[in-house]
């Protein structure tokens, strides 16, 4: 397997968990210290991943993996 099939199939994968998903969820924890108290909040955040990315994604990937199986085979 060359660069380019790599690249394509990681495109391909992260463009089918964008389209099963639909995006990413984190949570942020603060701390703060007020005096002999310590007060926490956790706030979860979503990043929503577009679907036209996620097909132009797919769509990208299937050429370069096309490009590199025929750089490969010439």
């Amino acid at each position: 397997m060359n660069g380019l099939t790599i690249v394509g199939a990681l495109l391909i994968i992260l463009a089918i968990i964008g389209l099963t998903l639909g995006g990413v969820s984190y949570k942020d924890k603060d701390t703060t210290e007020i005096g002999p108290i310590d007060v926490t909040t956790t706030d979860t955040e979503h990043v929503r991943i577009p679907k036209a990315l996620s097909i132009a994604g797919l769509v990208v990937g299937g050429v370069l993996v096309f490009a590199g199986m025929r750089r490969r085979s010439a």
